[in-house]
């Protein structure tokens, strides 16, 4: 009776286990084929994708919660944010989901030098957000309305104006921090890359990283209408 083996399977049969690097390259030897690799790794990212997404809505859903129970005091404290740097840095995260998309394609094309720049380009922009965003924490430095023991607002409701400020560098906060995890990962990319690394034949971690980048960038596409825009717009209003 015959049957068919994969490439690990039979080498254990034969008693021949190959040198991973001279024989098979970038797959890993507890997979049969780099199909079956892929879709290892695809799945992974979903599923940490997913338990990030739980994290994230947690988090917005507290801030939802007391922004319905303490409305004027967090319109309030938006009011006190800076929309035109916020508006800045959605376009910058913007175009840094199109640079990394570009990646993934150009990895997919085994187009070596391309890929190196793009990555190059989109860790630019992920890096000039990190510099808008430290201007705004250091704007919120000299105002006095980073939390904690030196936080000074002179209004009403300035307990609840404290909470709006803990929520605000609570999740810019984490989500900057994710954006820096990227960074670093990106930089370790592109030095593969630029050893050639990467091709039509390999190209899975530009394609997960490309997947953590955009939902790194669709959760500010949340946290700034609900920061800036949403809430300024009510303290606005009141």
């Amino acid at each position: 009776m015959s049957q068919r083996h994969g490439p690990v399977t039979a080498a254990v049969i034969t008693g021949s286990m190959p040198e991973m690097d001279n024989d098979h390259g970038p797959l890993q030897h507890h997979f049969d084929d780099m199909a079956q690799q892929n879709e290892s790794a695809a799945l992974g990212m979903w599923l940490f994708l997913l338990t990030e997404v739980m994290f994230f809505g947690g988090v917005l859903t507290a801030y939802a919660v007391c922004r319905y129970l303490f409305h004027d005091a967090f319109a309030e404290g938006a009011s006190h944010l800076d929309v035109q740097m916020g508006t800045i840095n959605t376009i910058i995260l913007i175009f840094s989901s199109l640079t990394m998309a570009l990646a993934v394609r150009a990895a997919q094309m085994s187009k070596t030098k391309l890929l190196v720049g793009l990555l190059i380009a989109t860790m630019v922009f992920g890096g000039a957000f990190l510099v808008i965003k430290g201007i705004e924490y250091e704007h919120k430095w000299v105002e006095h309305h980073v939390p904690g023991k030196y936080f000074q607002y002179d209004g009403p409701m300035a307990n609840q104006v404290h909470l709006f400020f803990s929520f605000y560098f609570t999740m810019t906060g984490i989500h900057a921090l994710h954006m820096i995890l990227g960074i670093g990962w990106m930089i370790w990319l592109t030095i593969r890359s630029w050893r050639g690394d990467f091709s039509a034949a390999y190209f899975s971690p530009i394609e997960m990283t490309g997947l953590y980048w955009h939902f790194v960038d669709i959760v500010w596409i949340f946290l700034f209408p609900l920061l800036y825009l949403f809430g300024a717009g009510a303290g606005a209003g009141h």
